[in-house]
């Protein structure tokens, strides 16, 4: 399906809710793609409206047609004194955005909003999120983007 680079360009986020009795939110985000994950850093005091304004790098590896490729966003609460609170998550199909820029070298979804919910699918919120795909430039030789020179001296 597609080998490159997916980044995600993590703009902020509106209307969080959260129940932490101070008041304040520290939210961060995890962002991931099957096994890999990142971990945004926290807007400390930035409660229901933060903005992170960062990338991600995720390398994708897909020979497999017909596989859904998701970005899972899960918003936490950083919290101190006890175990970080579960604010709500948001998933993005990147499945066009892998398939597209296979085609055309690169694809770009600008930033637009997505839900965050809850388990039950209760609305908390939103996440403002963009979506590159570059793929990888096939060598010759089939290698993708490593280096095969080999030095005769």
């Amino acid at each position: 399906m597609g080998k490159g680079v997916l980044e995600v360009h993590l703009v902020d986020a509106k209307g969080l809710s959260g129940n932490d009795f101070l008041g304040k939110l520290d939210p961060y985000v995890i962002v991931q793609y099957r096994s890999q994950e990142r971990k945004s850093s926290v807007a400390r005091d930035q409660g229901r409206n933060p903005c992170w304004n960062e990338v991600f790098k995720f390398q994708i590896n897909s020979s497999a047609a017909n596989v859904q490729h998701k970005l899972i966003l899960r918003i936490l609460d950083h919290d101190h004194f006890s175990s970080d609170d579960f604010l709500g998550e948001a998933t993005i199909d990147v499945t066009d955005i892998i398939s597209l820029g296979t085609e055309s070298g690169t694809y770009q979804l600008n930033a637009a909003k997505h839900s965050v919910v809850l388990a039950d699918k209760t609305y908390h919120g939103e996440i403002k999120v963009g979506v590159t795909f570059t793929a990888a430039q096939v060598q010759e030789g089939g290698e993708v983007g490593g280096w095969r020179h080999s030095f005769n001296h």
